[in-house]
C-alpha cells in the first residue's frame, strides 16, 4: 500500500514506514535516546531528501520521548531538576540549530553537512563507547575492575561558578558545563534530526557519572521538549515537516516504545552501555560506506530556492 508524501514529493509504503517507526521506537524506549539517530539515516537511505527527513523526524522523536518520559516519571526514575537545566540549554541550541539549518539549506550544502557529520560524530562516539565497555569487561574478567569514581570526584571544569546540587543524580557541579553540553546537543540534534539523546546519554553516564537508572528518564525529558521546539520552528520557518510522514512515524514509534521501555529495565548497566555503543558505531560506519560507494546518479541539478 503506497501513500504520497506531499512535502517529500514521493510515494512510500505505509507498512514499511510503520514498521520502521515501531522498530526505532522499540530501540528508543529501551535506551532512552529518542531514536532519531536511527530513523533519520533510515529515511535518507529510503530516498527521502535529508532536509525533509531531519525536520520530520523531530515529530517522531517528540512522540516516542513523551511515552518514555511519562513511564520514567511514574517509576520516579528521572531527575526533574537536572532535566530542567538540560532543557534550558537545549532550547537555545535548538533555536540556533534551526537558523543554521535554514542557512545551509539556502546555500545548497545541507545534505553534505548531514552526511559528513553522521560519519565523524557517530563513528567517534561509538568507538569511544565500545572501547570503554570493552575495557570494563576485560578488567572484570581479569578481576581488576576499576572502582567507580566516588560522588563529587568530577573533573576540574565542574568546579566552575554557579554550582548547583542535583540530589537525585548525586551531583554537585556548576550548571555552566551542564547547560553548555546541552546547548551543543540541541544544536547538533536539530541539524541532524537525532534528538540528541544518543549524545546526552553517554555524557550523563561517563562524564557526569549519573546513575544509569536516572539517565534514561532524564534524557527523555530533555529530548522531548527540544524536539517539540524543533518541530514548531522547522514547520513554521523552513516548511520542511511532512505531516503525512510524521503521523506514520509517530503511530509506529509510540507502539514500539512501549515494549522497548519494558525491555530496557531488564538490561544490566554494562550491557546497556555496550549495546548503545555498537548501535552508534554501526550507523557511523553505514554512512562512511555510503560515501565510499559510487552513487547511482553521479550528477544532479540544484536550483537555489530564490531562483525556482
Amino acid at each position: 500500500m503506497q501513500i504520497y508524501l506531499p512535502i517529500a514529493e514521493m510515494p512510500v509504503s505505509v507498512l514499511l514506514i510503520l514498521g520502521m517507526g515501531a522498530a526505532v521506537g522499540f530501540v528508543s524506549g529501551m535506551f532512552g535516546i529518542g531514536g532519531g539517530f536511527l530513523m533519520t539515516p533510515l529515511l535518507i537511505f529510503l530516498g527521502i531528501p535529508p532536509a525533509i527527513a531531519v525536520a520530520t523526524q523531530s515529530a517522531q522523536i517528540a512522540a516516542s520521548s513523551t511515552t518514555g518520559a511519562l513511564a520514567a516519571l511514574r517509576r520516579d526514575a528521572l531527575d526533574l531538576k537536572l532535566a530542567a537545566v538540560l532543557t534550558a540549554g537545549g532550547f537555545v541550541g535548538t533555536v540556533m540549530g534551526v537558523w543554521a539549518f535554514a542557512a545551509m539549506r539556502r546555500a545548497g550544502q545541507l545534505d553534505l553537512v548531514i552526511v559528513l557529520s553522521y560519519v565523524t560524530l557517530f563513528t567517534a562516539i561509538g568507538m569511544l563507547m565500545v572501547g570503554e565497555s570493552a575495557r570494563d569487561f576485560w578488567s572484570r574478567w581479569k578481576g581488576t575492575a576499576k572502582p567507580r569514581r566516588r560522588a563529587g570526584g568530577h573533573a576540574a571544569m565542574f568546579g566552575l561558578p554557579l554550582r548547583m546540587k542535583f540530589p537525585r543524580s548525586k551531583l554537585y557541579v556548576s550548571v555552566l558545563p551542564v547547560a553548555g553540553i546541552s546547548f551543543l546537543v540541541g544544536f547538533a540534534g536539530t541539524i541532524l534530526g537525532i534528538g540528541g539523546g544518543f549524545i546526552m546519554v553517554p555524557v550523563l553516564l561517563y562524564l557526569f557519572r549519573v546513575p544509569t537508572g536516572v539517565v534514561i528518564g532524564t534524557s527523555q525529558v530533555q529530548v522531548l521538549f527540544t524536539a517539540l521546539l524543533a518541530v514548531i520552528l522547522q514547520a513554521t520557518l523552513n516548511g520542511a515537516v511532512d505531516i503525512v510522514l510524521a503521523i506514520m512515524l509517530i503511530v509506529g514509534g509510540v507502539f514500539g516504545a512501549q515494549f522497548g521501555a519494558r525491555a530496557g529495565r531488564a538490561l544490566r548497566a554494562d550491557l546497556f552501555r555496550f549495546l548503545l555503543g555498537l548501535l552508534v558505531l554501526a550507523v557511523g560506519i553505514r554512512f562512511a560506506v555510503e560515501i565510499a560507494l559510487t552513487p547511482a546518479e553521479p550528477f544532479s541539478i540544484y536550483l537555489p530556492e530564490g531562483r525556482r
